[in-house]
């Protein structure tokens, strides 16, 4: 190969090098963000920021956070950041009784981050004396401003009380018990096959938790009828991960 070639495609080379390298470097400048890369979130809740917010607020912040988990757009968060921040104390805005299926991860569907909610899980979403104790800490002394009992779709612990499923422990008989009475209050035949009348159930379900954790809980009540804390009824579909806030159909509104 003729020796001014050979320079000439070395010095070619060298010069692609060169740029290639001082646009990696221009891309990466100190303080400089990726227009593509979002801002992570840091901040968290705050005891001011939970005073000020109202039961409606929170209940919209957390359907508008839904909205984000069904499109997809979930908010970035600094999850080191919010774990230091919390670390003190805690100012959740939010208690979401849910039922315990994998398939309804709780803060994931209401786009949460740490520190946001109270989470409680039990199967079938029911109520018992632990249950309302940790819901009562969570309003009554931790100054949460929410209560949402949520039940979902196609809920395994709702179908195997309706078939009176007996697997030999007391435990789970008194935990499928607990469902029994919004299964008698539902009109139709006692079959977990026909859908309609399995959601009707799963719905009431939710329904019957509320009228069992106000009669049980003064606590509670007083705080809802003082117009403290607001109570809501919610669904969560498993199809399209949409939550849904229940009217109550069969039980009497509650009146302040």
């Amino acid at each position: 190969m003729n020796k001014n070639i050979f320079k000439t495609i070395m010095g070619i080379l060298f010069l692609s090098l060169i740029l290639g390298c001082q646009s990696g470097q221009k891309s990466n400048q100190p303080g400089e963000k990726s227009p593509t890369t979002p801002n992570k979130v840091k901040e968290v809740m705050t005891q001011q920021m939970q005073n000020e917010m109202t039961p409606d607020e929170v209940l919209e912040d957390l359907m508008e956070g839904n909205k984000r988990y069904v499109s997809g757009e979930l908010l970035k968060r600094d999850l080191p950041e919010q774990i230091a921040s919390t670390t003190t104390g805690q100012y959740p805005k939010a208690v979401i009784l849910a039922c315990i299926d994998s398939r309804v991860p709780v803060e994931y569907i209401f786009d949460q981050g740490v520190g946001d909610v109270f989470v409680v899980r039990v199967a079938g979403n029911i109520e018992d004396e632990a249950l309302l104790g940790s819901m009562e800490y969570g309003l009554g002394v931790a100054g949460s401003k929410l209560l949402m009992v949520l039940g979902h779709q196609n809920c395994g612990a709702v179908k195997s009380a309706i078939q009176k499923v007996d697997v030999g422990s007391d435990n789970v008989t008194s935990l499928l018990n607990e469902i029994e009475p919004a299964i008698q209050e539902v009109e139709g035949e006692r079959d977990a096959q026909d859908k309609a009348y399995f959601e009707t159930v799963v719905k009431n379900n939710v329904h019957q938790t509320i009228e069992d954790i106000r009669n049980r809980s003064s606590i509670i009540s007083n705080l809802e009828n003082e117009d403290k804390i607001k109570i809501v009824a919610a669904y969560y579909s498993l199809e399209d991960g949409k939550v849904s806030i229940l009217e109550n159909e069969t039980h009497e509104d509650h009146n302040h």
